[in-house]
């Protein structure tokens, strides 16, 4: 059975309702600090859990985002660390957030990355989950949840590339848990039909 994705304009959709551009400084800092954590999910295929526990340290290397994000063992599932590459638009977004939702005084070394009141106090899961919740019904009218942003970025990496990359991407220990990405959803049969007649 296909899982669920969202299609290219509802990423879009979904990250334009979550952009900074809203209300006052606090809630478009706010803003920016909610969407580079979807494109965390949705660009680099983070669970939940683990986004939540990211340290400021993990995003930055000399004070300049990664272009390489650690997910370190102790926060990773099953503790097994794995290195992701980050597109262009996340370093973009991480680099924004560090300036825009880090105060002056905060420590860029110390402390979580997202986060309520302070870097000491991070974001619960449940928390993210409501803000993707609130985001996904304001900008399409339906239920989404953090894990379909993961599905996404999964669903998107398996049209580009080999099973063993998109396993070892997703932190997946067995390869029968990534092949659920291999079933050809509808847009899949669609656009498989109009290749067949535009090449006829």
């Amino acid at each position: 059975m296909p899982m669920e994705t969202l299609a290219f304009e509802e990423q879009e959709k979904l990250l334009n309702e979550l952009g900074p551009d809203k209300g006052t400084l606090n809630q478009k800092r706010k803003q920016l600090r909610n969407y580079t954590m979807a494109l965390l999910m949705l660009d680099a295929g983070l669970r939940v859990g683990e986004l939540v526990k990211l340290h400021i340290a993990d995003l930055l290397f000399n004070g300049k985002p990664v272009s390489t994000l650690i997910v370190r063992s102790e926060i990773a599932k099953r503790h097994k660390e794995r290195a992701i590459p980050l597109s262009q638009r996340l370093q973009n977004a991480i680099s924004i957030m560090l300036v825009q939702w880090l105060d002056s005084d905060d420590c860029y070394y110390e402390g979580y990355a997202f986060f309520q009141k302070g870097p000491k106090c991070p974001l619960t899961a449940r928390q993210v989950e409501r803000i993707i919740k609130y985001a996904g019904w304001n900008a399409l009218g339906r239920l989404v949840h953090p894990h379909l942003l993961r599905h996404t970025f999964a669903t998107r990496l398996m049209k580009v590339t080999n099973i063993r990359t998109v396993q070892q991407l997703l932190g997946h220990k067995y390869l029968s848990s990534t092949q659920i990405y291999t079933h050809p959803g509808t847009q899949d049969k669609i656009d498989a039909i109009n290749a067949v007649e535009n090449n006829s």
